[in-house]
């Protein structure tokens, strides 16, 4: 005589399982609920660490191509040996004499404080410098006035000022409709412009800026340059770099720095890479969680319905039929899971993102990722709870 194991009657259907599976969830809306939220946390994480990090590094790329990778920062270095510890007056000429330079710049210190008005306490600048610059700063660093206008031939001979985008907030300098001064030294100066962010030259950011002919007429600014910006053809970095110490500084060259600051850029998005690994690992931390919770959920489903397990085992079930039931809660638990968090990490990813001015990304590894290892924790999560039920003897199930 044939066994129910092998009765045709017994056979199960792929939609007969379906069904059978979603009953389970469905008669349990709170704790399916509750259940696939564990994997929703770990798959959002996972979602929205990725979207998030590849927007934010879409978007610090487009900075350094929009910037360029091609300038180079000459300053005066320490070392055995070193000087003075300063530029030559000629750096900025000497500079600009070769070939490979496109154009050049140079920023001079000034001894002078700056207040906003000359009635606040002495010492008290808020950390802004007073610096001069030649007419041509904002070109080399690509740079963008916010409001008014930069020096130019006509005007850098003129006690003005031009005002950095920090040093703008901290003063309360937001338009030039109506005249506005700064009191540096003893006198007041007028602001004629307001520059926006300088990402590769974030001191100016904090900086009073004046041109340095006023500077040096008015303020006995030192004819020493501090900084010299140098932008040069693309593809000649390494050339240039190697050359720009000796026609710095012939008699010293081995006191003068050069540095590139769109390297700090990119250890940036080194640097993003390695929080995403970390953001990566902590996701995946959650996702485990949801998987245990997960099993923890289908042994008390199969400890609950020990009665009903026994009832579809007497009518013909086999014990496959009764592992892939269980196994299938699992997974439409894992399923709902997965959808909602895929829908979490997209959602944060798009209203965090917009809300920096970032390009949207989700990479689609993320999002078909997600759903598939989402399944994959399910099945693997359930799959002890679905042996545990198809081995239990039906007439102990029954007595249950």
């Amino acid at each position: 005589m044939a066994s129910n194991d092998q009765s045709p009657a017994s056979k199960l259907r792929l939609n007969d399982v379906v069904r059978v599976g979603a009953s389970g969830p469905r008669a349990r809306k709170t704790r399916t609920a509750l259940s696939a939220l564990g994997i929703s946390i770990g798959i959002a994480a996972l979602v929205g660490v990725l979207g998030l990090s590849e927007s934010s590094k879409s978007a610090l790329l487009d900075e350094i191509a929009a910037l360029g990778t091609n300038l180079l920062t000459v300053e005066a270095g320490g070392g055995i040996g070193a000087g003075d510890g300063e530029l030559p007056d000629t750096a900025l000429a000497s500079v600009a004499r070769i070939p490979t330079v496109t154009s050049a710049s140079a920023v001079w210190d000034v001894d002078a404080d700056v207040y906003r008005n000359e009635f606040i306490p002495e010492g008290e600048t808020g950390a802004i410098n007073v610096v001069a610059s030649d007419v041509d700063l904002v070109h080399t660093l690509r740079g963008e006035v916010a409001a008014g206008r930069f020096f130019d031939e006509n005007t850098a001979h003129y006690p003005t000022a031009v005002v950095g985008s920090v040093a703008a907030e901290r003063y309360g300098i937001r338009d030039l409709n109506t005249p506005t001064y700064v009191f540096i030294g003893d006198e007041y100066v007028e602001v004629v412009g307001i520059l926006k962010e300088f990402p590769l030259a974030a001191d100016l950011d904090r900086s009073v800026i004046l041109s340095q002919q006023a500077a040096t007429t008015f303020f006995d600014a030192d004819d020493s340059p501090s900084t010299v910006f140098v932008r040069v053809l693309d593809g000649t970095i390494d050339e240039t770099r190697d050359v720009l110490p000796g026609n710095t500084d012939p008699e010293n060259p081995e006191e003068v720095t050069v540095s590139r600051p769109s390297d700090a850029l990119e250890a940036q998005a080194a640097a993003d890479d390695a929080l995403t690994t970390l953001f990566l690992g902590l996701g995946a931390v959650a996702l485990l969680v949801g998987g245990i919770g997960i099993a923890n959920v289908m042994v008390i489903a199969v400890i609950e319905r020990r009665g009903e397990i026994g009832l579809r085992r007497a009518l013909g079930a086999t014990q496959a039929h009764i592992r892939r039931q269980f196994l299938t809660e699992a997974v439409i638990l894992s399923v709902l899971g997965g959808i909602g968090g895929v829908a979490i990490g997209v959602v944060a990813t798009l209203v965090y993102a917009t809300s920096q001015d970032w390009r949207v990304i989700i990479p689609q590894e993320a999002a078909l990722g997600g759903l598939a290892g989402a399944i994959a924790i399910g099945a693997i999560a359930g799959l002890y709870p679905a042996m545990r039920a198809a081995k239990l003897p039906p007439t102990e199930a029954l007595r249950a």
